[in-house]
């Protein structure tokens, strides 16, 4: 009993993921990054809330 909720990304199946980075390959589309050492975890979470983000921030644990 309980109340269900299923959701769900609209952004396809497996198929379609697998069609879609053949094709960023094909034409070396990527994605930017930003890569934050993960000691400044609370800096970038400070820069999310102002909206100072441009890219795709990466936490990196080895910096």
């Amino acid at each position: 009993m309980g109340a269900k909720n299923l959701g769900g990304a609209g952004s396809g199946g497996t198929g379609e993921t697998r069609d879609m980075l053949d094709l960023c390959a094909r034409n070396s589309i990527s994605a930017r990054t930003e890569i934050v050492p993960a000691c400044e975890v609370d800096t970038g979470l400070d820069r999310l809330a102002r909206n100072d983000v441009r890219y795709r921030f990466v936490l990196d644990k080895t910096r």
